[in-house]
C-alpha cells in the first residue's frame, strides 16, 4: 500500500528541515542574532530606550544591575514620580515615547481629550469582528481586529506623519476596549457566559478604562488602577531588539502599512518565548504551590526546582520560568519595581504569603540552577515572576494577561516604527548561508 501524501510530508518534515548543528560553528552564523557571549548583534541605532544589564570591559561581558530608560529617563524615576504625584504615568510615558518629550500640564489635558475621542469603535465592529469570529486565544483576536481596522481607515496606505500618529493613537485608545470585548466574546461563545459591553467613560486613564470595561459592576479602587497603571508603564517599551519590536522594525522597513505592522508585532508577542511567557510562569507557580505544602520550607522549594531542571516536574521542559533574561544579569529593574508596589497592594491580605513564596523562589532558584548546570552564570528574576501575581490580585483573567502586554507595548512599537520610517531608509534583509546541494531534475525523475 503506497504512503499517503500527508504521511509523506509528515515523514519528511524533520528530515528535510534539520541539519548538523555543528554547521553553526563552521560558518560565522549568529544564531538568534546573538553573539557567542549572549550579547545581541548590533542591528541599528535608537534614541527611544536603553536596556542595560551588563558591561563590556576589555572584551569581557560583566554583570551589572539592570537599568531601563525611556528617552533618557530612568523608568524607576518615571514610575515613582507618577505614584508620588498621583499622575497617570502610562499616559505620560505614551506621550514621551511618541513625541520624544514629557508632556506639560496643558499637553497632558489635550492628550487625554484626544484619546477620549478615539475610544469608540466603528459602528458594528464589536459584533462583526469580535462576536462573529471569537477565538480561544485573545491574541489572535487582537491581530484580527487590528488587521480589520485597516478597512475602516479612509486612506490606510497614506504615508505621512499625521496618518502614522493618528493610527498609533487610535490603537492606544481602542486596544483596551477591544481586548476586554474579545474576552467577553470568547467566554460568551465557548463558556455560554454573558457578553458584557460597557461604553467608555470620558476622562478615564487607560488603566481605569480597562478595569471599568472588565468589571461587570464597573467598580474598582484608585489603588487598583494605580497598580495597573504602573504595570502598563513597565511594559510600554523595552528596546529595539526584543522580538516584537524588531518585527515592527522589519515590517516597517519593507514599506508596509501600520495596521499590518502592528498586527504582526502582536503575533510575535503572543509567542511563549516572548510575551506569552507570562502564562508559562503562572503555570509553574501554580504547580509549585500544589506540590510544596509548606511555602516557607526552602528545602522543599529547592527540591521542586531541582525536579523542574531535571525535567521531572511541570511541563518537563527543564526551564524555571520567570528566571533569567536575554539582557539583564544581576536584576531586572521592571521586576524590582513591580515587586515593590505589589508589596504595597498585598499588605495585610492573604496575598502576602504568595508574594513571600515568589521572593523565596527568586532567591533560591539561582543557587539551584548554578548547582545543576555547574557554572556561576548570573541569573535574575524577570518581570514575569511577579506580573501574573499582580494581575491576579487585580482580578484580571489569565486570557487577558498577554493582551495587556500588547495594550501597553503599542506605544513602544509605534515609537520604533516612527524612528524606522524617518531614519531607517533601508529594508532589513539579513543573510542565510545555503547548505543545499545542487540536484539534477532529470536524474531525480530517472530514479523515480
Amino acid at each position: 500500500m503506497s504512503m499517503s501524501i500527508q504521511d509523506s510530508f509528515k515523514e519528511q518534515f524533520k528530515r528535510n528541515n534539520s541539519f548538523d548543528p555543528a554547521l553553526y560553528d563552521r560558518y560565522p552564523v549568529k544564531r538568534g542574532l546573538r553573539n557567542a557571549d549572549g550579547t545581541g548583534v548590533l542591528a541599528g541605532i535608537t534614541q527611544i530606550s536603553n536596556v542595560h544589564g551588563y558591561i563590556i570591559d576589555e572584551g569581557d561581558k560583566r554583570p551589572a544591575p539592570g537599568k531601563l530608560t525611556f528617552r533618557g529617563y530612568d523608568v524607576e524615576q518615571l514610575v515613582d514620580y507618577a505614584r508620588t504625584h498621583d499622575r497617570w504615568g502610562f499616559e505620560d510615558v505614551a506621550f514621551l515615547l511618541l513625541a520624544g518629550e514629557l508632556p506639560n500640564q496643558e499637553q497632558t489635558r489635550q492628550f487625554q481629550e484626544l484619546i477620549d475621542r478615539k475610544r469608540d469603535l466603528p459602528n458594528g465592529f464589536t459584533y462583526d469582528v469580535l462576536m462573529r469570529y471569537p477565538s480561544d486565544n485573545l491574541m489572535n483576536m487582537l491581530m484580527h481586529a487590528v488587521a480589520v481596522l485597516y478597512t475602516y481607515d479612509r486612506d490606510p496606505e497614506a504615508v505621512s506623519e499625521e496618518h502614522e500618529l493618528d493610527c498609533a493613537i487610535d490603537l492606544l485608545a481602542r486596544l483596551p476596549r477591544i481586548a476586554v470585548l474579545a474576552h467577553y466574546a470568547r467566554i460568551a461563545s465557548f463558556k455560554n457566559e454573558s457578553m458584557i459591553i460597557h461604553p467608555p467613560v470620558p476622562g478615564y486613564s487607560t488603566a481605569e478604562t480597562f478595569l471599568s470595561n472588565l468589571r461587570p459592576n464597573r467598580e474598582f479602587t484608585h489603588e487598583e488602577a494605580c497598580m495597573l497603571d504602573t504595570m502598563l508603564m513597565l511594559h510600554a517599551e523595552h528596546g529595539g531588539g526584543n522580538n516584537s519590536t524588531f518585527t515592527t522594525r522589519v515590517l516597517t522597513s519593507a514599506g508596509t502599512d501600520p495596521y499590518s505592522t502592528y498586527a504582526a508585532a502582536i503575533g510575535s508577542l503572543k509567542g511563549s518565548k516572548h510575551g506569552g511567557a507570562n502564562l508559562k510562569v503562572l503555570g509553574l507557580q501554580s504547580d509549585l504551590k500544589s506540590n510544596v505544602a509548606n511555602w516557607c520550607d526552602e528545602g522543599a522549594i529547592a527540591d521542586y526546582l531541582d525536579k523542574v531542571l531535571r525535567k521531572e516536574a511541570y511541563d518537563r521542559s527543564g526551564l524555571v520560568y520567570g528566571m533569567g533574561h536575554a539582557v539583564y544579569t544581576l536584576s531586572d529593574p521592571r521586576a524590582v519595581i513591580c515587586k515593590k508596589y505589589a508589596r504595597q497592594l498585598a499588605a495585610g491580605t492573604e496575598a502576602e504569603a504568595e508574594l513571600d513564596l515568589l521572593e523565596r523562589v527568586e532567591r533560591i532558584a539561582p543557587q539551584v540552577i548554578a548547582r545543576y548546570k555547574g557554572d556561576a552564570k548570573q541569573i535574575c528574576a524577570n518581570i514575569d515572576m511577579y506580573s501574573g501575581f499582580v494581575y491576579h490580585m487585580l482580578g484580571i483573567p489569565d486570557d487577558l494577561l498577554t493582551p495587556l502586554f500588547a495594550i501597553s507595548r503599542i506605544t513602544g512599537w509605534a515609537a520604533h516604527r516612527f524612528e524606522e520610517l524617518v531614519s531607517g531608509k533601508r529594508i532589513i534583509r539579513p543573510a542565510y548561508k545555503s547548505i543545499a546541494q545542487e540536484r539534477d531534475i532529470l536524474v531525480s525523475q530517472a530514479n523515480d
